[in-house]
């Protein structure tokens, strides 16, 4: 892009000189006409810019984990002692 580095001097004088030819090359009657083909063709760069950036993102990006089960304490062991009979049962309060 350095064939374009002229366009950072452009004062306020160069600018109304510019368009002036502008004017003069293309006519009033196409100026709105080339503004309009010149503002869609900016839109769809713009959406092409977006698209080729998501897509590199969601190259990048690690997919997303699976869902972690969670983890399952181990079921108590039966106790060492023995159940009373019923005749021993301590009454209920």
């Amino acid at each position: 892009m350095v064939f374009l580095g002229f366009f950072n001097n452009l004062g306020g004088m160069d600018g109304i000189i510019l368009l002036f030819l502008v004017l003069l090359l293309f006519g009033a009657k196409r100026l709105p006409e080339l503004a309009r083909s010149l503002g869609s063709a900016i839109n769809e760069f713009n959406k092409a810019k977006e698209d080729v950036h998501r897509q590199i993102t969601q190259a990048v990006e690690p997919p997303p984990a699976a869902p972690v089960n969670p983890v399952v304490p181990p079921q108590s062991e039966p106790s060492a002692q023995p159940p009373l009979p019923p005749q021993q049962q301590p009454p209920a309060a």
